[in-house]
């Protein structure tokens, strides 16, 4: 009933590690650089005709670059277009439509250059088209007239626009016809009936085409289908033809599929790398086929497969050269089959492998530009140089052109330039723009002084150090004024100069100091850290049961560091408490006075500082309050004689006279209505009064036929309720309101389902409720595309852009008007499956038990839907020591939102592993990034399995062990020592030994005799040593000794002494038993003494009562009373059920000896190695001499 969660502590400093991420090549701006393009305009640019265009250039530079333009390969000189103007500071043209300009006058190429004194960056060729939306050809459309069971196609042919409209069918009402197996809609947007049903007769079947730039929709003329039965035909024939072939058909037959599109047996497609591939197989036949797919020779791709169209239509996504392949599509009814075979090839426009970046270099260095790219055909490669060939372009006598690659040596400040590389085949091209800038420059921190980094402990803490020099400068960190530098597992070094503590505790506290040099100057910059202490709730909310009516409190007491400001807020049901008085908020408890039923539910208790948050929730159910005992108190008696006066079109007053309080008094009044007109027999709330008043003016709504009543409550409960009142029909008027909860949510990708809470009955205010659905694309539309719909409470925007911000809004109206303009919402169309793969994979091993992944961000684009984080799949492939697999379980780590880097703990050291990440939104997982091979370094061991001590002799002991069950590394030797216990249990002097790694036993020797010795034994990696085992084992005695100790126990005066004591103690035994068992019946007590049972005698001496004898007086000399069942059983052998003493709880084991005649020869001391268990047992060993002391 009670749950807890908390919020990650570091989540404000992996935020600031995700916006910092300076790269030490990125000069700053108050440094001579060459320009950089920075924003510009798509490829591809289609534009609204009706709106000015706007071509974007921006780049950056120091100096600040200037702008100019090409048009179509030639000089664009735009103070000659009055309708051409460029932004201030900015290479941005806006062409002037909405003045008088005609875009098609614009159509084109256009090239962007930004140019400074160190070099010119050039934009790619930006192809600018205005979008087309054109009208529908007029045609004469005959009606389809077709029998049934026929397969029909209704053909859409929509107008050829810019870019292509987006096809779906619909009816007069603005309902999209509905789809299935056998009807469905072609990607050429032509209508597909693989067999008609008398159902499918109908005069509205409507094609449209939407043109998203231009947000118009055009329709073609309504088609008319009308479907015979073979019944209905032959009465029609009958009715006008005397004799025909066809009166008299036979009922519909059924038909083997045949394939509607595509045509014949083959066909081919190609497509590009990285876009969706559709393939589409529409087939006729009765009963439907049904379609599959498959591609010959191979497998359809695992996570990039879909089935759209009831399987008709085969979508593969981000396509790339290996699904080339013939695809077959197989068309089956219980007739036949019929199939077609789609030879597909994936071609590709260029990509990149190496883009060319950026390069800084101080006088006489060397660099290079690498400009590598794919694609297929293979992309040639040509490099510029400020936007100019690099054939023709000066010479540097630095610079060598070798392929791909530019080669720099001894570089001097006039070497500074932009180079271009463009990679292009025919089915596009990759422009880049890299600059080669030669500085000098002293190294700088751009890091803040002294800036102070606030972390939780056992949370990451990220220390920013960015930097800039020109050589680049060496990094160094140093804790502390005076510290060492910083190395170790414990500290990651990132390339941006950023320090991570992955785990920061409080000795992490402290100042930091970032060292930056380079050959022209060195500086440092100090930044600070404190840990602060985790905020914790000691004391959290419980589950309480109370009963109505009664108070009830929930406690959360905290925790928290000293510096740190908690505030502590209180949720019911995940929302805030209700606004009463009845709630009570302290300092560390939340109190509800006078419960009811409604305070039942979940409460939880956040406390949150600057750095954390946790939180606390219990469960609080409100049971009945038990019976009122006191039989004179009752509820009241309902109201009664209701009147109603005062009658106006939105208000009433109704009065009433109070029944009986039944000793309770009346605490207050509820009024409730019944709408006669929308919901008869259905009481609803309507207000409540104070016991004292019997009048209420009530507010009323129109077009509402009211009745009215009325209940009293005191503190014993609720009366009946009064009779209703007369009725009261008001005027109906427009709406006053509008429908709550508008959402618009896409159920499909290309969808867009808009919903709202209808309104209620008398909501409606008048009678012909309807709504007035609008919409637009977010950023896009101007106007509102509108549709007045039945009173429901959905309507579903077909042929949406998939995952796009929509403008919404919903009015009601009536037959009397609007109601007030609608608030607008903001809602999404359907999400599809993320599109691309996380790229750029990489893991760094910090230890050998954990890892950091990082990836790059997918574009947003490509997400497809609300971007809900990244999963990382990660799986042990084999241990590295054991070259043995086993099975792969996988583990996922979901991270939230858009992060790029994830910690993966638990690793097992020394072991090959494999992960890959997808990227999640809300309709799933996108494809996995490839998978990357990680390895784990070496660890400690664990424990050897096992260390068996054996063979025991005077002086020597063998030992054996087993392997560590995970050696976690190569196991480079193990580790032995050992010292002796003497009868006091102190240690004597350590001996420890070295023992090769393949070695699995050791005999020690020359050990001293009858001497208990403890063990320690480890095994070593070139890490370190791992866990230790122990065990104890003792030397035997000398066997003089022993014999010694034989002789006194076989000797006759010593054998009567021991019978002696023995029938003593059995003696005293049996009296003590009949004291206390004596009873009130004391003849038959007397009788049973003169007849005693013949087996209760003195035991001999060999029937084992020896040695039980010796124990009880053991027992009796430590003080420990004797229990019931604790004999010895005359067989001399000792049950479980009866004692857990062992030879093995005194520390002897298996290595206990006996002599010859059965007498136990181990220690004879008298300490005792540890307490016994209960029992009749002596720690001792069972030989004379103890039995003897035992009596002194």
């Amino acid at each position: 009933m009670m749950k807890k969660k908390s919020v990650p502590a570091s989540k404000p400093f992996l935020i600031l590690f995700l916006c910092q991420i300076i790269s030490a090549l990125d000069v700053p701006l108050d440094l001579s650089q060459p320009p950089t393009i920075t924003h510009q305009s798509p490829k591809d640019y289609i534009v609204d005709p009706r709106e000015n265009i706007v071509i974007q250039c921006e780049a950056k530079g120091k100096p600040p670059p200037s702008f100019s333009w090409t048009r179509n390969g030639t000089h664009f000189d735009i103070d000659k277009d009055e309708q051409v103007t460029m932004k201030p500071n900015s290479g941005t043209l806006v062409i002037n439509i909405m003045n008088g300009g005609k875009a098609e006058a614009y159509e084109g190429v256009y090239q962007c250059t930004a140019r400074n004194e160190r070099g010119a960056a050039i934009s790619n060729n930006i192809v600018i088209r205005p979008s087309r939306s054109p009208l529908w050809t007029k045609e004469k459309l005959e009606p389809n007239q077709v029998r049934e069971g026929d397969s029909l196609v209704l053909h859409c042919r929509p107008p050829v626009g810019l870019p292509p409209p987006i096809i779906f069918w619909m009816d007069n009402a603005f309902q999209r016809l509905p789809q299935s197996e056998r009807v469905s809609q072609g990607l050429n947007g032509d209508l597909y009936f693989s067999n008609v049903q008398p159902e499918d007769t109908r005069e509205d079947y409507i094609c449209y085409a939407r043109f998203n730039h231009t947000q118009t929709i055009q329709q073609k003329q309504p088609i008319s289908v009308k479907v015979f039965s073979m019944d209905s035909l032959n009465d029609t024939i009958a009715a006008n033809l005397s004799d025909t072939d066809i009166y008299g058909a036979k009922p519909v037959t059924e038909r083997q599929p045949v394939l509607l599109t595509p045509t014949g047996s083959t066909s081919t497609k190609v497509e590009l790398r990285g876009n969706v591939l559709l393939l589409e197989c529409i087939a006729a036949g009765l009963p439907t086929p049904v379609i599959r797919w498959i591609k010959e020779g191979g497998e359809l791709p695992a996570n990039r497969t879909f089935f759209e169209n009831f399987k008709k239509t085969l979508k593969i996504i981000d396509v790339s050269e290996a699904d080339s392949g013939n695809y077959k599509c197989i068309a089956r009814n219980t007739l036949g089959s019929v199939h077609h075979v789609i030879s597909v090839t994936v071609k590709a426009a260029p990509y990149w492998i190496t883009a060319p970046r950026n390069l800084v270099l101080s006088p006489g260095e060397d660099g290079t530009l690498i400009c590598r790219a794919n694609g297929n055909p293979k992309p040639s490669i040509s490099w510029l140089a400020n936007g100019v060939p690099i054939a023709i372009a000066p010479e540097d006598p630095s610079r060598k052109v070798d392929g791909d690659t530019i080669i720099f040596s001894h570089v001097q400040e006039r070497s500074s330039a932009v180079y271009q590389c463009n990679a292009s085949n025919e089915y596009g091209y990759l422009l880049a723009n890299a600059f080669v800038n030669v500085l000098a420059e002293p190294p700088r921190i751009l890091t803040p002084a002294n800036k102070l980094y606030q972390v939780i402990a056992d949370s990451p803490a990220l220390l920013d150090c960015a930097y800039f020099g020109s050589p680049k400068p060496e990094i160094e960190w140093f804790k502390g004024v005076k510290g060492s530098i910083l190395r170790g597992n414990e500290y990651v070094f990132h390339d941006n100069g950023t320090l991570e503590i992955p785990v920061a505790q409080k000795d992490s506290s402290g100042t930091y100091t970032c060292v930056a040099r380079n050959e022209l100057g060195k500086i440092q910059n100090e930044v600070h850290l404190e840990i602060k202490d985790p905020t914790m709730i000691i004391k959290q909310p419980e589950y309480k049961v109370v009963q109505r009516y009664g108070q009830v409190s929930f406690e959360c007491i905290i925790k928290h560091d000293s510096t740190l400001l908690p505030t502590v807020i209180w949720l019911k049901d995940n929302h805030e408490l209700p606004d009463d008085e009845r709630f009570l908020v302290g300092k560390d408890n939340l109190t509800i006075m006078n419960v009811t039923d409604k305070d039942d539910g979940t409460y939880t208790c956040i406390v949150n500082t600057t750095l954390d948050s946790v939180s606390a929730s219990a469960v609080l159910t409100v049971v009945a309050a038990p019976p009122t005992p006191a039989i004179i108190y009752a509820r009241p008696n309902p109201p009664f004689d209701l009147e109603l006066t005062g009658q106006l079109e939105r208000s009433i007053e109704l009065s009433w006279i109070p029944g009986d309080e039944n000793n309770s008094p009346i605490t207050h009044f509820i009024i409730e209505y019944e709408d006669g007109l929308h919901e008869p027999g259905v009481w609803h709330y309507q207000t409540e009064v104070p016991g004292t008043q019997t009048t209420v003016q009530l507010k009323l709504s129109p077009y509402v036929n009211y009745s009215f009543r009325v209940i009293a409550v005191n503190q014993i409960g609720r009366s009946q309720p009064s009779e209703p009142s007369e009725q009261y029909l008001t005027k109906s008027a427009s709406p006053d309101e509008n429908p709550a909860n508008v959402q618009g949510i896409g159920s499909e990708p290309d969808n867009l389902v808009i919903t709202w809470e209808s309104l209620k009955g008398f909501q409606s205010n008048g009678p012909g409720l309807q709504y007035k659905v609008s919409w637009r694309q977010k950023d896009v539309d101007d106007e509102w595309t509108s549709v007045i719909v039945a009173n429901v409470s959905k309507y579903i925007v077909s042929g949406t852009p998939t995952f796009v911000p929509y403008e919404i809004k919903v009015q009601a109206l009536n037959d009397l008007g609007y109601a007030p303009e609608p608030s607008e919402v903001i809602g999404h169309s359907g999400e599809d499956l993320p599109m691309v793969a996380p790229g750029n994979v990489q893991v760094h091993v910090i230890n050998s038990t954990l890892a950091k992944v990082h990836w790059d961000p997918v574009p947003l684009k490509t997400v497809r839907g609300h971007l809900q984080g990244y999963k990382v799949y990660y799986w042990k492939v084999q241990s590295l020591s054991r070259r043995s697999r086993r099975h792969v379980e996988k583990k996922i780590l979901t991270f939230r939102g858009n992060k790029t880097f994830g910690m993966l703990p638990g690793l097992e050291p020394y072991s090959s592993y494999k992960l890959n990440v997808r990227v999640v939104n809300g309709k799933g997982e996108g494809p996995a990034s490839p998978d990357k091979v990680f390895k784990t370094p070496e660890g400690v061991p664990s424990s050897p399995s096992f260390l068996k001590i054996t063979n025991p002799t005077l002086d020597s002991l063998t030992l054996e062990w087993g392997s560590p069950t995970h050696p976690n590394g190569v196991l480079t030797s193990y580790i032995l020592k050992f010292q002796p216990i003497n009868n006091t249990h102190e240690l004597g002097p350590l001996v420890e030994i070295r023992i090769p790694a393949n070695e699995s036993s050791l005999i020690l020797k020359n050990l001293n005799y009858s001497t208990r010795y403890k063990f320690y034994f480890n095994a070593q990696t070139s890490v370190g040593s791992g866990s230790q085992i122990t065990e104890e084992a003792v030397t035997i005695m000398d066997e003089a000794m022993a014999s010694r100790q034989v002789d006194i126990a076989t000797q006759g005066w010593f054998i009567g002494l021991m019978c002696a004591v023995a029938l003593l103690i059995l003696i005293l035994l049996i009296v003590c038993f009949i004291r206390r068992n004596k009873g009130g019946k004391y003849p038959v007590k007397e009788k049973e003494d003169a007849h005693a049972d013949p087996e209760i005698q003195p035991m001999k001496e060999d029937d084992g009562t020896f040695g039980e004898y010796r124990s009880l007086e053991s027992d009796a000399e430590d003080h420990k009373p004797l229990k019931k069942g604790s004999r010895t059983p005359s067989d001399r052998t000792v049950k479980k059920e009866d004692s857990d003493d062992s030879l093995v709880d005194y520390g002897e084991g298996v290595n206990g000896q006996f002599n010859e005649d059965g007498s136990f020869i181990g220690q004879y001391s008298g300490k005792k190695e540890k307490e016994p268990a209960e029992g009749n047992e002596s720690s001792e060993a069972p030989s004379p001499v103890n039995a003897m002391n035992s009596f002194v």
